[in-house]
């Protein structure tokens, strides 16, 4: 008798082993497709109200569209382009801003698939200007250059842009392209910028830039908002613990927004996908800042 009770207490561990591991299975499995399919689908608009005294009045209300990351191709193609390009401009944005990979250096681009982005890009309204920087994956991308200019963007890589609305005070916007770019350091991708800051004493600017992390090898103080992409705030996310993988330069500012000293730093989650065709409690999205001056 005690010999068959032992053989039952072996069996039901037995089962019990096997429906864990079934369990483990399935969530598994469950998680991948989630992530793989409704994680990387739809598209969450991301709302901030930012007040800053110096910003001139005559811009007061200012509201800027940021878009990121959509590495183009990935899984972001025409359909969800077209979606966001409609609801962005729903918006009624003054500025529209990219901040990088809006291609993905994995893929080759067919004509078609340049002529799609392109449309979907041109078809973007912004009151004021649209702004694009180069980030990482658009830095080994020859027909990237060939995409911004037929786009009827803005490239901003190294420059800048004195704004002016109903006032002669006017605001900047500056633009620094990914730190694989060009041979320069941070800080001299942006020193004429700073240098017209400084001289024209403008009193609210803006920096849009790729990797955060580069914001430490800057005089960021000169900023007063500062917009980024490159992290995806961690393209793959776990409750409690944020975000578990994080690239290069986007280490040590990572999440949605940092207040360092009187600059706004924002960071935007992205739209597409990068090497991984992952997102895990982290839908796609573009950022709406309206920026007031009380």
């Amino acid at each position: 008798m005690e010999g068959r009770s032992e053989e039952k207490k072996r069996i039901r561990k037995m089962r019990l082993w096997v429906k864990l591991l079934i369990l483990l299975f399935v969530t598994s499995v469950g998680t991948t497709l989630y992530a793989r399919f409704i994680g990387t689908s739809g598209i969450i608009i991301k709302e901030y109200l930012i007040v800053n005294k110096e910003l001139p009045s005559s811009f007061s209300g200012l509201k800027i569209a940021h878009l990121s990351d959509i590495h183009y191709g990935q899984t972001t193609r025409k359909k969800q382009m077209e979606e966001i390009v409609k609801r962005v401009n729903e918006y009624e944005p003054d500025i529209i801003v990219i901040t990088g990979d809006l291609l993905d250096r994995n893929l080759t681009y067919s004509n078609q698939d340049i002529k799609d982005l392109e449309e979907c890009l041109q078809g973007l309204n912004a009151k004021t200007g649209k702004y694009i920087i180069m980030g990482n994956h658009d830095n080994t991308q020859q027909v990237y250059n060939e995409i911004v200019l037929n786009s009827g963007l803005t490239n901003l890589n190294e420059k800048h842009e004195l704004l002016y609305y109903k006032s002669n005070e006017p605001i900047i916007i500056s633009g620094m392209s990914t730190g694989e770019y060009s041979g320069l350091t941070p800080e001299q991708k942006i020193e004429d910028s700073i240098q017209l800051i400084k001289e024209k004493n403008v009193s609210y600017s803006i920096l849009i830039m790729h990797e955060p992390d580069y914001i430490n090898e800057i005089e960021y103080e000169n900023f007063d908002l500062i917009l980024a992409g490159h992290s995806h705030n961690g393209q793959v996310r776990l409750p409690f613990i944020g975000a578990i993988i994080l690239p290069p330069h986007a280490e040590a500012y990572y999440d949605e927004y940092y207040k360092i000293n009187n600059t706004d730093l924002y960071i935007s989650s992205g739209i597409g996908t990068s090497t991984l065709k992952f997102r895990l409690f982290n839908r796609p999205s573009f950022n709406l800042y309206r920026i007031v001056t009380k």
